[in-house]
């Protein structure tokens, strides 16, 4: 018996070695490559253009048609093509805010665009939550929608890629709603891909979507995990979170990046080696603490080309880099894409093509140095419009997240304005809140735009026409609200006077982190913020945009 033990021990020791020598007589390290994006937001069509230097002269820029799943696929296709070993990867918000074309369907035909590009896998991001966790679900297992059933006339598979979701916890049952990590072998070598999204998700998400959920703090949840992926062998780990950084550069720089993605790299393990990040959808490619961060714009007009070496015998990523390319839309269109597209055209065409109103020229969505948009503009008179009526809550002002303004309305050569463009402007489908602050405490909602949550990315809430203020930004927090200058009709605000105001429902429960709202009183629900814009559409022919003169800053 000894020596049946001592002989069976001495041939699986050799397998042992003649396994590592065969791995280490190979070719040298083990190259792979990661292709990423993030922040797609459905948006199966080309959104438009991307921003790059001027070839002719780099000190100018210019405009180029990217994106779209047709031109995207074809990409991924071509970077795949380079290397046998590769993955696809997201960084979170593949769906919700997203236009028509997917929405309408509660973004299946983006899942199932997906599911033909062959994405491997995705953290989760704050819009996968805009259904609540049970959509989600849905979104990975399949099936038709609980309330709109099947709306594209085909039962609905599910994700056939995996969603990772490391920081959010189920707290009945203490377990991640969803895997916290997939590995991926590369020629025997495994690389972890570990998903998350933003601790804050409850605050820019409508907190009935996701009770009884826990998001945890990102850099904290990474390092718990770095002990059970050392067990299972893995050394090479790669982060995919939801959570991102802004530079002044141009989209393959990192130009004094700064943001809540710096100090979260900077807490994660030495063990962290690349991290894929999105949410704030910029574009970087940066080194913080000594590891690879990504980020590639939005709307898939980006993607970011990961190439890895990995060594055989540490089973670590010994060398990394990574370029942002640019989605260009001169290429030839991926087939099962288009036939996609086509199918989902058909349906939505009617009512996306159903015209609403007109406008003078485009209200764009980009804010002036104060922090005012002409479509923020357009979209706060419309909510005020719709409750100004003493039936309807009798509102004085509106206020409107920047968030929710998710696209700008461009009207066709005739100047008419169609129902999809409404649609993308406002695709959430929220309600209007009518609700009472004082005027101390809408002082105070406006100083929330720069404190406490927001200090790091600040949210300047879009204001109807009537009410003015201005904001000095050398002033510290709490305090950049000239309180003499805030005025209603040219009539100063009292601070103790009560004031009715709307906001859309997703603000009115502290959205955004204005937590002011929820000291709102006698409270009364009103229309869906999109009806509100396609009424006011109709009432004034045309929209025109403003001048932009109801905040002003100073210094």
């Amino acid at each position: 018996m000894f020596k049946f033990k001592l002989v069976t021990l001495s041939l699986a020791l050799a397998a042992a070695l003649s396994g590592c020598q065969s791995i280490r007589e190979g070719q040298g390290p083990v190259e792979a490559k990661i292709i990423a994006f993030n922040d797609f937001h459905g948006n199966l069509k080309s959104p438009g253009t991307v921003s790059v230097p001027d070839p002719a002269d780099p000190s100018k820029v210019a405009k180029v048609p990217a994106g779209g799943s047709e031109a995207m696929a074809t990409w991924i296709n071509m970077l795949r093509a380079k290397n046998p070993n590769h993955v696809v990867v997201s960084a979170g918000d593949l769906i919700g805010a997203s236009p028509l074309l997917s929405s309408l369907f509660h973004d299946e035909p983006t899942i199932e665009s997906m599911n033909l590009m062959g994405l491997d896998f995705i953290a989760v991001g704050n819009h996968e939550f805009d259904e609540g966790k049970d959509e989600l679900l849905r979104m990975q297992n399949g099936g038709c929608h609980a309330e709109d059933g099947c709306r594209s006339g085909v039962n609905f598979e599910g994700a056939k890629f995996k969603y990772l979701a490391a920081n959010v916890v189920d707290t009945a049952t203490s377990k991640t709603l969803l895997p916290a990590y997939q590995i991926k072998q590369f020629n025997g070598i495994p690389v972890a891909f570990i998903g998350m999204t933003l601790k804050d998700t409850p605050t820019v998400v409508t907190p009935s979507g996701v009770t009884g959920l826990d998001f945890r703090d990102e850099a904290e949840t990474v390092n718990k995990l770095i002990p059970e992926l050392k067990s299972q062998g893995v050394e090479a780990v790669v982060v995919l979170i939801h959570e991102g950084g802004l530079q002044a550069g141009s989209y393959n720089d990192c130009k004094g990046i700064s943001g809540p993605i710096v100090d979260i790299v900077n807490r994660f393990d030495k063990a962290v080696d690349i991290v894929v990040s999105g949410h704030t959808h910029q574009a970087y490619n940066c080194n913080i603490n000594g590891k690879l961060v990504t980020s590639a714009m939005s709307y898939g007009r980006l993607l970011t080309e990961i190439d890895i070496k990995l060594d055989p015998r540490t089973r670590d990523i010994i060398e990394s880099k990574a370029a942002n390319l640019v989605v260009k839309t001169d290429v030839a269109m991926d087939a099962k894409q288009t036939a996609l597209i086509d199918r989902v055209s058909k349906l939505v065409k009617p009512l996306e093509e159903r015209p609403v109103g007109r406008a003078t020229a485009m209200l764009d969505i980009e804010s002036n140095a104060d922090g005012e948009s002409p479509l923020g503009d357009v979209i706060a008179d419309a909510q005020l419009e719709a409750t100004k009526d003493a039936k309807l809550g009798g509102a004085q002002i509106a206020f409107m997240n920047p968030g929710g303004v998710r696209a700008p309305i461009t009207p066709d050569a005739s100047g008419t304005v169609s129902f999809g463009k409404l649609y993308a402007s406002q695709p959430f489908g929220n309600n209007l809140v009518t609700m009472t602050l004082k005027g101390s405490e809408v002082k105070e909602l406006l100083e929330q735009q720069w404190k406490g949550g927001n200090q790091a990315k600040p949210k300047v809430l879009q204001v109807s026409k009537g009410f003015s203020y201005t904001w000095d930004a050398s002033k510290p927090l709490g305090e950049r609200v000239i309180a003499a200058s805030m005025k209603l009709n040219g009539v100063a605000i009292d601070p103790a006077a009560a004031y009715r105001i709307t906001v859309n429902s997703f603000l009115s429960t502290g959205g955004d982190n204005f937590t002011v709202l929820n000291q709102g009183t006698n409270r009364l629900g009103g229309m869906i913020d999109l009806d509100a814009l396609e009424a006011y559409f109709k009432a004034h022919v045309p929209v025109a945009p403003g001048a932009q003169d109801r905040i002003k800053r100073v210094n």
